[in-house]
C-alpha cells in the first residue's frame, strides 16, 4: 500500500497533478491524501491576528477548504473510479511546508506529488515559490508535474549525478519501483571532462546500480558545460519522460534551488521532475 500526499491550492495546475497521480498509480493499492494548507492565504488577507474578523475568516476559510477537497475527491471517484484507490482530505491551518512535513512524518508518506505552479502562476518562471520550498525542505521524495502536462508512461528517465553523495536506499527504491512498473530506461548522466571516477564515486555508482535492479540502467558521460543546459539538452535530444535528481546538502540540485530562480541556469523542465531527498528522515 502506497501513501501519496497531494497538496492542492485548487488551481488548474494542481488539478492536473491529481489526474497525473491517479494515472501513475492506477495499478497500485494507494492511499491518496489531498491537502490544502491555508495559513499563508489567511495571513495575506488578515495581517493582524488580533483583528476581530480573523477568527471568523479562519473558520470560514477552513469550511471552504474542506468543502472544496470533498468536491475534488468526489469528482476523482466518479471520473476515474478505481477500487484500489482510497482518498482522505486534510485541511490544515499551517504553511504548506510545515503542513506537508508534519503529515509526511505522521503517515510515513512515500511521495509528495504536486504541480509546479499555483494560482498566481507566472509564465516567466519555472517553479512557483511553494514548489521550490517543498523541494528544499520536505524530507520526502517530491514529484512536480508541469502545467498542462498530459500523463504518459515514464519509459525514459534521466538521472543526472556526480556520484559524490551516498544515496538513500529507500529513496532509490521508489525510482526502482517506477522503472520496474513501466519497464523504463534510466539514463545516469555524468557531466565531466574526465572518464575516470574516484574510489568514492565508483562505490556510489555501484550502489546505484545495485539499488536499481528493475531498471534498464545505463551510464553516460557528457563534457562539462552549464549543467542545467546539459541536462535539459540531453532530456530533449533523447526524449526523456521524467527528470530525477537528488537533493542533499551541497548537492548540484541544492545549488540550483537556492538561486533566486531556477530559470537563471536554464533548468526549465517540461517533463515531470522527481526530487529524491538525501536528508535525515
Amino acid at each position: 500500500m502506497k501513501n501519496i500526499l497531494i497538496p492542492t491550492d485548487f488551481s488548474a495546475n494542481a488539478e492536473n497533478a491529481i489526474a497525473f497521480a491517479l494515472d501513475l498509480f492506477k495499478c497500485d493499492r494507494t492511499n491518496f491524501y489531498l491537502m490544502h494548507a491555508y495559513a499563508d492565504e489567511l495571513y495575506q488577507k488578515n495581517h493582524s491576528t488580533e483583528d476581530g474578523n480573523f477568527s471568523a475568516e479562519k473558520k470560514k476559510m477552513a469550511q471552504a477548504s474542506e468543502e472544496k477537497l470533498i468536491e475534488i475527491i468526489s469528482r476523482a471517484k466518479r471520473d476515474k473510479h478505481n477500487p484500489k484507490h482510497r482518498f482522505e482530505s486534510i485541511s490544515v491551518f499551517e504553511s504548506l511546508v510545515d503542513g506537508v512535513n508534519d503529515f509526511v512524518n505522521l503517515k510515513d508518506i512515500d511521495l509528495v506529488l504536486m504541480g509546479t505552479k499555483g494560482q498566481t502562476a507566472n509564465k516567466n518562471i519555472t517553479f512557483g515559490s511553494h514548489t521550490v520550498q517543498v523541494f528544499k525542505y520536505v524530507k520526502c521524495p517530491v514529484l512536480a508535474i508541469p502545467s498542462d502536462y498530459t500523463f504518459s508512461q515514464p519509459k525514459k528517465i534521466l538521472f543526472p549525478s556526480d556520484y559524490m553523495i551516498p544515496y538513500k536506499r529507500r529513496e532509490l527504491k521508489l525510482l526502482d519501483t517506477l522503472a520496474g512498473r513501466f519497464k523504463s530506461e534510466v539514463h545516469s548522466l555524468y557531466i565531466s571532462d574526465f572518464e575516470d571516477l574516484s574510489h568514492r564515486q565508483t562505490d556510489n555508482q555501484l550502489f546505484l546500480k545495485g539499488s536499481l535492479p528493475k531498471a534498464k540502467l545505463s551510464f553516460i558521460r557528457t563534457e562539462v558545460k552549464n549543467r542545467g543546459i546539459a541536462i535539459m539538452d540531453y532530456a530533449q535530444e533523447h526524449g526523456m519522460d521524467m527528470l530525477v535528481m537528488v537533493n542533499s546538502r551541497h548537492s548540484f540540485l541544492e545549488d540550483m534551488l537556492y538561486r533566486s530562480t531556477v530559470d537563471q541556469i536554464a533548468l526549465n523542465p517540461v517533463i515531470p521532475f522527481l526530487v529524491l531527498q538525501n536528508l535525515p528522515r
